[in-house]
């Protein structure tokens, strides 16, 4: 008996990435090569959950959140060194990472660009300002509960998350076109 293929649909950015705006950036940044065009090599979210030091549990629930967010399950991330003021032991469960890549990492920015960062109060725009030298961009989230995801029932604790996009250009003025062509709500200078 045949086993049944059922092909996934790639996500839309990416699809729009291949067809459109790797042909689009070629042109504009007038490069020899389509290896030369930016590209968006993975998303590494960050959650730092200093709360979870006098709670133990409350991290599994950032944990649940997290996953939910992302579709993929994220490490916990455990403190280095002991800090007495803190209250801090070393090796104590104190955040959680996860780092999204290929199809998850293009549904990630498409729910992040048109459905998360629209619904944060008085939004006017990401900063340019924060790339790196390199051409990453990193941004800060607030809340959790931008994202659909979340029901703001079940949240215990309003916790922020770092966004690193990593991107494979020549700068951050090739990165920025990059993001402005997959709809990222950058400010003009």
């Amino acid at each position: 008996m045949a086993a049944t293929t059922v092909k996934k649909e790639s996500p839309r950015l990416r699809k729009l990435y291949s067809e459109k705006i790797r042909g689009e950036l070629k042109q504009e940044l007038g490069v020899s090569s389509i290896m030369q065009v930016p590209v968006l090599k993975k998303i590494v979210l960050n959650v730092g959950a200093g709360f979870a030091v006098a709670n133990p549990k409350s991290l599994d629930k950032v944990v649940a959140e997290i996953a939910a967010i992302t579709g993929q399950a994220p490490v916990k991330t455990r403190a280095k060194e002991a800090i007495s003021n803190f209250k801090l032991r070393e090796g104590l469960a104190i955040g959680v990472s996860v780092t999204l890549r290929g199809d998850r990492m293009y549904e990630f920015l498409d729910r992040l660009t048109n459905v998360a960062l629209p619904r944060v109060r008085d939004f006017n725009g990401l900063s340019p300002k924060s790339f790196d030298a390199r051409g990453n961009y990193s941004l800060g989230i607030k809340e959790q509960i931008i994202f659909p995801e979340i029901s703001f029932d079940d949240v215990e604790q309003i916790h922020g998350m770092d966004v690193t996009l990593v991107i494979q250009s020549e700068g951050p003025e090739h990165s920025a076109k990059l993001l402005e062509k997959f709809g990222f709500p950058l400010k003009k200078k």
